[in-house]
């Protein structure tokens, strides 16, 4: 009998705790709700400030001293000298057009650039048309000026290769730039099995990369900008294109919340009027872009930004 009135006593509490457990978890589940609905909140506000976007902090100190200097950047395709030579005589110029202190910043690599791009440091950026449509979502940019030419990439082999479509290319190397650079996002988009994806060798410049497969031979197949492959004298002879992405709208200019409307319309005509054809007369010979500098719209870029969808630091 002792026995059984203590089995009975242990049943009734675990019976009791069980319920209270049960309560508490019911309680939680409607708890969670709200906290996700904040979460996401939260996430949304952090790529789409109510206030101009800039973080100063996020910057190197020289640059970050400069308490009115706008900050202008780009992605580094190129060394740091080169990219000197040719960003910084604009941000020079358009110093002059506004009246207010412009200063190029490079960053050392693409991991840096993303950062500081993501966080709003830059108030006057080139780069990619996804790029430039992301930041109309999520930073209040506007675009002003892109190159006129149409943007595409070809991929290329060496002629004598016997590879003669994209997919085979799984498992071989590919010089290009590594993501979120919008010529290798859009060959990596054709590979639609994860097991089955070629292997990018991160690769700085059009030059280097047409070396990579037609001189040095340690790539397989090459990523080019169409309008890059001309300038290769040779290119006729060494290399055959086996894929090419669909045209869109080139690089672009866009300005952040912090240069005023009446700024923005000020640099956007003074880049393309014939006083700035020598200040960006390398940044044009740079991307193979005949047709030189027009202005763009928000609606040139709708949508592009869907090429970063799988891409770090830019979900929404």
């Amino acid at each position: 009998m002792k026995f059984r009135s203590a089995l009975a006593v242990i049943l009734a509490l675990f019976f009791v705790f069980s319920s209270r457990l049960s309560a508490a978890e019911s309680a939680g589940t409607q708890n969670l709700a709200p906290m996700q609905t904040s979460a996401a909140a939260i996430k949304k506000v952090s790529f789409t400030p109510a206030s101009p976007a800039f973080a100063k902090s996020n910057l190197p100190e020289r640059i970050a001293g400069e308490q009115e200097a706008l900050v202008f950047s780009a992605p580094p395709h190129e060394t740091e000298a080169e990219a000197l030579r040719t960003y910084r005589p604009i941000a020079e110029y358009l110093t002059r057009v506004i009246g207010k202190k412009i200063v190029f910043h490079y960053p050392k690599d693409w991991l840096t650039y993303q950062k500081e791009m993501q966080q709003g440091s830059y108030d006057l950026v080139f780069d990619g048309p996804h790029l430039n449509s992301w930041r109309i979502s999520n930073l209040q940019h506007n675009t002003l000026v892109k190159l006129a030419d149409e943007y595409a990439f070809v991929v290329v082999v060496r002629k004598d290769d016997r590879i003669t479509n994209l997919k085979q290319l799984a498992g071989l190397r590919i010089c290009g730039m590594t993501p979120p650079d919008f010529g290798t996002l859009a060959v990596l988009g054709q590979f639609d099995n994860p097991v089955r994806q070629p292997i990018i060798v991160n690769t700085l410049g059009s030059t280097k990369v047409y070396e990579g497969v037609a001189i040095e031979k340690h790539c397989n197949a090459g990523i080019l900008p169409s309008a890059s492959v001309k300038k290769f004298n040779d290119s006729a002879n060494l290399l055959r294109a086996i894929y090419m992405t669909q045209p869109i709208a080139n690089q672009a200019f866009s300005a952040g919340p912090r240069i005023s409307r009446e700024d923005q319309a000020r640099i956007a005509a003074a880049l393309v009027s014939p006083e700035a054809s020598r200040v960006v007369s390398r940044l044009v010979a740079a991307n193979g872009a005949d047709q030189g500098l027009a202005f763009a719209s928000k609606s040139d870029y709708t949508g592009l930004d869907v090429y970063l969808k799988d891409s770090w630091g830019y979900g929404r």
